[in-house]
């Protein structure tokens, strides 16, 4: 017997070494504690403050050391998501990967008429309607941002789209603490009210601050809001490199962390181990047009820095995937599917904008489809394969000998399912039967698919008596928000 046999073969990756773990973690605590934060909120000063830092020109504040490591051990290393019926749906921790949505896209395609257009509230509930059929998309997120309904009102109309049209749970961005309050006063309808709604929240509500190195008050009321009801928060800055922050990778890193780990500090000063979904996203700008690029090999890399890094801190972290490409097209299917691979290697735990096209810009439902493809196509490369004596199959290799097959062998029925990958969409015809089939292209049968979806997939509904109560408090919240004016 083989002691040190390891039987199961996977790809593993990892692109720091723990050297380089720490010098980046040193470079970010020295930042902190020199350079600082700009706070620009009262009570987050007073708070950061009262635990110990130094406060120079009124909101800069220098974080020390100690402090910053003080809350990194406060911030769980486990976050459990369920979805909107109570179930066990995501376990972030470790190198446990989940694959989500993305929010906010001003454009969406039209599946029947091809059109670019302004997004739309129905555009959030297809969405929704189509990642709710996908095996392999775990979370939802708005995909759009409605112009047809009031701007005050638009984050608060998204998440009840999706509330009534999938049992998933649910990634959202919010305008300010005013209409994030009315959101959380639904979710805690849905969960059975605030104290089963924080035992099992199933809801996710994503936040930034804003580079080079400052919190906002908006994002700061944000932040403790969720702190104070337990409601996770993902709060990684998007930096760009060369334009928000330095050019150089590691540069842009250490700035980006410092950013994400001052926030971790304010989240646990508010409410000591409250969730909280750390990270970075350090992306390239383009210096000829001027624009950010998701499908950048140097956001990858970035992506897989920070994963290295937030697993040494044993921080659940979130991740991102998307596209340059303003179609869907070659260029489109590329750069998601690399993003895809990559951001499953890394072992970030919440993978976020599948189906992204033109940098977080457009969005397209057939794309969502692709996406839950490419999702099954990477576990299947992630599972790996056994190495033992069954699969080493001597026993029917001996069987068949020279010059057999393998067709009827019960060593073949035994294990091709579990061995053999089935795709639901890549061509996998011979060139006659394609054309037999009337030469369609990748996009044309996931087009297809998606309408037929869109016209017979049947969501869960929401118990009647919880969809006129959550009705009632966007209501109020419609009228509540129309005269505010969110603070950035």
């Amino acid at each position: 017997m083989n002691s040190g046999f390891r039987s199961q073969c996977v790809p593993s990756y990892r692109l720091l070494t723990e050297e380089q773990i720490k010098e980046i973690h040193l470079a970010t605590l020295e930042v902190l504690e020199t350079v600082g934060v700009r706070v620009m909120c009262e009570e987050g000063v007073e708070l950061l403050q009262s635990a110990g830092c130094r406060v120079r020109d009124g909101n800069i504040v220098m974080i020390p050391p100690w402090l910053v490591e003080e809350c990194i051990h406060s911030a769980p290393p486990r976050i459990t998501i369920y979805n909107r019926k109570g179930e066990e749906a995501m376990l972030l921790e470790g190198r446990k990967i989940y694959f989500g949505m993305g929010t906010d896209l001003t454009m969406t395609y039209d599946l029947y008429t091809g059109e670019l257009r302004p997004s739309v509230l129905q555009d959030v509930r297809n969405m929704a309607r189509v990642a709710d059929a996908c095996e392999h998309i775990d979370f939802l997120a708005s995909m759009a941002l409605p112009h047809d309904v009031p701007t005050n009102a638009m984050y608060l109309e998204c998440v009840k789209a999706q509330m009534e049209n999938s049992t998933k749970p649910i990634f959202f961005t919010a305008g300010g603490s005013e209409d994030l309050a009315y959101i959380i006063r639904m979710a805690e309808v849905v969960a059975g009210g605030p104290e089963a709604l924080r035992a099992k929240p199933f809801i996710i509500h994503y936040s930034e601050p804003t580079p080079p190195l400052t919190h906002s008050y908006g994002a700061v009321r944000k932040l403790f809001l969720c702190a104070e009801r337990g409601i996770p928060i993902c709060y990684p800055p998007g930096l760009i490199l060369g334009a928000s922050g330095p050019v150089t990778l590691a540069g842009g890193i250490v700035q980006a962390n410092a950013e994400a780990l001052s926030g971790v500090v304010l989240h646990q000063l508010k409410a000591k181990g409250a969730p909280i979904i750390s990270g970075i996203a350090a992306v390239p700008m383009d210096m000829s047009t001027s624009t950010f690029c998701y499908g950048a090999p140097e956001f990858r890399l970035t992506n897989s820095a920070f994963a290295d890094l937030y697993h040494w801190y044993g921080l659940p972290m979130w991740s991102t995937v998307g596209t340059d490409a303003h179609a869907f097209d070659q260029q489109a299917a590329i750069e998601h599917a690399v993003a895809t691979f990559m951001a499953a290697l890394d072992g970030a735990n919440l993978i976020h904008d599948v189906g992204y096209l033109g940098q977080g810009l457009i969005g397209n439902p057939a794309m969502v489809l692709m996406g839950n493809e490419l999702i099954s196509y990477t576990k299947r490369l992630l599972r790996g394969f056994d190495i033992n004596r069954d699969t080493l199959a001597l026993d029917a290799i001996r069987r068949v000998g020279p010059g057999g097959h393998y067709l009827a062998e019960e060593h073949t029925l035994r294990h091709f399912r579990q061995e053999l990958w089935r795709p639901q969409f890549l061509n996998r015809d011979d060139p006659d039967t394609w054309i037999s089939k009337g030469r369609k292209t990748y996009s044309d049968r996931v087009i297809q698919e998606t309408k037929r979806l869109l016209e017979a997939h049947r969501p869960e509904p929401l118990p009647a008596d919880t969809a006129a109560a959550i009705e009632a408090i966007a209501a109020e919240a419609r009228q509540a928000l129309a005269g505010i004016h969110f603070i950035a």
